[in-house]
C-alpha cells in the first residue's frame, strides 16, 4: 500500500483501476434496474459513489473521490447520447461537458502528487469530525458532490429522451458553457504560472478582478448546460435546480472555506476589500 501512495505513477494507475471499477458497477446497476432514466441513473450514480468511497477508505484518503467530479458527467453524457441516437444538434451538451471534463481533469492530473497527499479541505474535515469523520466523508465529501453533479447534468439526459426540437437560442446558452470552461481554463493556467515563483497571494490576470475565477466559469458551464436543455423541455423547468444547487454549493461552502483559508496571507483583508468575489470586474472605489 505504501509502495502505491507514495509513487504517483502507482497512484495513478490505482486510481485508474478505482474508476474502471466504479464505472462498471455503475454501468450494471444503470442497464439492470428496470425503473425510470432518472431513478435508475441516481442508483447507478449513487452504487459508483460507494465503490470510490469503499477505495477512499482503503487508502486512507478522500482525495480518491477528486477526479469522479469531472469523470462522471462526460461518460454519463456519452453512454445516453449514444444508447438514445442523439441528433448532432443536441450533441453541443456533450461537447460542453465534454471539454469541461477534460479541462478539469487536466488540471487535476497536473497538480496530482500522488496518493499520499490529500486535499487540505479534506484534512481539516477529518480533524475537526474526529470519530465521525467516516459519516462526514461519505455523506459530504462523497454523496453530496455526486448529488449535485446528478442533478446538474440530468437536464441534457433528459433532453436526449425527449428529443425535442432546437431552438437557435440554444446556442447562447451553449456559448455560456464554453465561455464558464475557457474562464476556468484562463484561471487555472495562470495560478500555476503564479505558483512556480510565487508563495503567496495572486493578483494578477483573471485574480487580480476576480478572487475565484475558477468559480465563477464553473458555475456558468453548468447554468449554460442546465439553460440549454430546459430551454428544449421548458416544462421541466424544476430541472435548473441542479445548476441552482451548484451555485449554492460554491456561495456558502468552496468560497468560505477557500477566504478563510486565504485570509492567513499577508495582505488578503485588502485584496477582499478590493476585489470583487466572483464577477471579474474592477470594484469601484
Amino acid at each position: 500500500m505504501d509502495r502505491i501512495k507514495n509513487s504517483r505513477a502507482l497512484s495513478f494507475l490505482a486510481l485508474g483501476a478505482v474508476y474502471l471499477l466504479a464505472g462498471a458497477v455503475g454501468a450494471v446497476v444503470c442497464i439492470l434496474l428496470p425503473y425510470t432514466t432518472w431513478l435508475k441513473l441516481l442508483i447507478a450514480d449513487c452504487a459508483a459513489t460507494v465503490v470510490t468511497f469503499v477505495f477512499s477508505s482503503v487508502f486512507k484518503n478522500s482525495s480518491v473521490y477528486d477526479p469522479y467530479w469531472s469523470v462522471q458527467p462526460p461518460v454519463i453524457l456519452a453512454a445516453f447520447a449514444i444508447s438514445r441516437g442523439a441528433t448532432l444538434i443536441n450533441l453541443f451538451p456533450l461537447i460542453a461537458v465534454s471539454l469541461w471534463g477534460v479541462r478539469l481533469t487536466g488540471n487535476w492530473a497536473y497538480t496530482f502528487k500522488g496518493l499520499r497527499f490529500e486535499d487540505w479541505r479534506y484534512r481539516q474535515l477529518r480533524e475537526h469530525a474526529g470519530e465521525h469523520y467516516p459519516f462526514v466523508d461519505f455523506f459530504g465529501i462523497h454523496l453530496m458532490p455526486t448529488l449535485i453533479v446528478y442533478l446538474c447534468v440530468l437536464p441534457a439526459v433528459l433532453l436526449y429522451e425527449v428529443g425535442n426540437p432546437f431552438h437557435p437560442l440554444q446556442l447562447v446558452f451553449f456559448a455560456v458553457s464554453l465561455g464558464g470552461t475557457a474562464l476556468e481554463l484562463a484561471a487555472d493556467i495562470q495560478m500555476q504560472r503564479f505558483r512556480k515563483h510565487h508563495a503567496w497571494l495572486i493578483r494578477e490576470g483573471l485574480w487580480k478582478y476576480s478572487r475565484h475565477p475558477n468559480y465563477l466559469g464553473e458555475i456558468l458551464m453548468w447554468w449554460g448546460v442546465g439553460l440549454y436543455s430546459v430551454f428544449a423541455m421548458p416544462d421541466h423547468w424544476y430541472l435548473l435546480g441542479g445548476a441552482l444547487a451548484n451555485t449554492v454549493l460554491f456561495l456558502a461552502v468552496s468560497i468560505p472555506i477557500a477566504d478563510e483559508r486565504q485570509s492567513r496571507k499577508p495582505g488578503y483583508e485588502k485584496y477582499k476589500a478590493e476585489t470583487r468575489m466572483l464577477l471579474p470586474f474592477k470594484k469601484k472605489k
